[in-house]
């Protein structure tokens, strides 16, 4: 029985769907104002094991993660640069692409951008004033109004007493009512700069503010709000306290029934910051390390915990790595014969999938990963079939976790009457065939097409996916 931690109760839930069969998770993406570093990839590759473990379990996954590419920090960026917005955003978005596909993060299904949902913002603020929500300050920016929404600070343990000005420290420039109030529509200025962009409203020329932005695209995809929505522990106060206050606000939708934040990543005990110029972006680190690696050092430790990044850590998870890869090359990986019939196995297996019951405690599921590497080497030799089941075994799970993806996984057979969790192999295997057909390695993926069809199951594709019938 699955176990979350949700943010919004502050305690571990047993978690439940809306919908048994499909699963709704929005994610708050990147602001593109610069190249993503660890701390993204801490994040993302932590929801992307929740993905993965959803899909595992069966669930059909609608996954939207949101794009900011418009915003003060990129307003100034291109400015630096001497770069129109458009063009900036359009070039660091393909960067920050190339950023993800390098971890071999899953794609989204929807990754909206702010600008292509003007018009929706627009409506919201719209209903917003309409309920006094908001109102429009004296140089006619369009601002929430706090003090009409009884349980804001309720999220973030703030409060209503409004003591957090050195917390928030945001929007003071701009002209409120209170000062904790919070920008919806930033009007144009008379004096602004000349890389900023702005569109139509009924307020004039403008553009929207931070918050507003997610609480619209999660309203746009999720009428009735996410069954997850996550983020960095950063974005609790105040971009998800903010969020939440404007969708019950809007329609009475708090935007998700579980919230998850992940914990930051600290260098030598500091935040990362510009200013002490100690920030790794992901591409100087997949330069030094592959992304099983950086996979496998970010997942042992506990999400919700800071992670304090150490080199000499992340060596010794590349020798960790480096050992389960031996243990690989001892087999002949076309010949697996993928059958789960043997207590060892179905150990390992309820022993993983135990620890992701209980809140997803990915740094135990890591630990059995490599206990069951290190058990198959001990077993070398002595018991030829069980090994290779075990070793498929190894692949199964260290996929979960989004790692041994590139190990060329040819000939995989199942036995239905004898295969334990039969279906979470065969959407495993489609994930993969998913995977292959989406790096274009065509006869990887005409491979498992064509082992299915001897099972007697047939699939039929799509442009994003595939279904399966027997």
């Amino acid at each position: 029985m699955l176990k979350i931690f949700n943010s919004l109760t502050k305690k571990k839930e047993i978690f439940h769907v809306k919908n048994t069969k499909k699963l709704n998770i929005y994610v708050c993406g990147v602001t593109i104002y610069d190249f993503c570093h660890i701390g993204h990839a801490r994040t993302f590759i932590f929801f992307d094991i929740v993905i993965r473990y959803f899909k595992i379990l069966g669930y059909s996954i609608l996954y939207v993660r949101n794009i900011t590419d418009i915003d003060d920090k990129i307003i100034q960026r291109a400015l630096e640069i001497n770069e129109s917005v458009k063009h900036y955003t359009t070039r660091m978005i393909y960067e920050m692409k190339k950023d993800f596909y390098s971890l071999n993060l899953l794609v989204p299904q929807i990754e909206p951008c702010v600008t292509q949902y003007i018009t929706e913002i627009i409506m919201m603020i719209k209903v917003l004033l309409h309920k006094k929500y908001a109102y429009i300050s004296k140089n006619g920016d369009v601002v929430f109004k706090i003090s009409k929404f009884k349980s804001y600070g309720i999220f973030s343990n703030q409060g209503l007493n409004l003591h957090f000005k050195k917390i928030l420290n945001i929007d003071l420039d701009y002209v409120k009512n209170n000062k904790n109030d919070f920008v919806l529509w930033k009007l144009k200025k008379k004096k602004c700069l000349k890389t900023e962009i702005f569109w139509k409203s009924p307020w004039g020329l403008g553009r929207p503010g931070w918050h507003i932005e997610c609480s619209t695209l999660n309203n746009k995809f999720f009428k009735n709000g996410a069954d997850i929505h996550g983020g960095g522990i950063d974005l609790l106060f105040p971009h998800h306290e903010n969020e939440r206050a404007q969708n019950l606000s809007f329609q009475k939708n708090s935007c998700a029934n579980f919230w998850m934040h992940v914990g930051m990543v600290i260098i030598n005990q500091s935040k990362m910051s510009k200013s002490l110029k100690n920030i790794i972006t992901i591409r100087n680190l997949i330069c030094n390390y592959s992304a099983d690696v950086i996979r496998y050092y970010l997942l042992s430790t506990y999400y919700r915990h800071p992670l304090n990044f150490s080199e000499i850590q992340i060596l010794h998870t590349k020798k960790i790595i480096s050992r389960m890869y031996s243990v690989l090359k001892l087999y002949d990986l076309s010949k697996i014969f993928f059958q789960i019939i043997y207590l060892e196995q179905k150990r390992f297996i309820k022993l993983f999938f135990s620890a992701l019951e209980k809140d997803f405690n990915t740094p135990l599921a890591c630990s059995i990963l490599y206990d069951l590497s290190k058990y198959i080497k001990k077993l070398y030799g002595k018991n030829k079939d069980l090994e290779m089941k075990l070793i498929a075994t190894l692949i199964y799970l260290g996929n979960i976790l989004g790692i041994f993806l590139n190990v060329k996984e040819k000939n995989f057979f199942y036995h239905k009457s004898k295969s334990l969790h039969f279906s979470y192999f065969i959407k495993y295997l489609i994930q993969l065939r998913n995977l292959y057909r989406r790096k274009k390695q065509w006869d990887l993926a005409d491979d498992i097409r064509i082992q299915l069809k001897n099972l007697n199951i047939f699939l039929e594709d799509s442009k994003e996916n595939s279904k399966y019938f027997f």
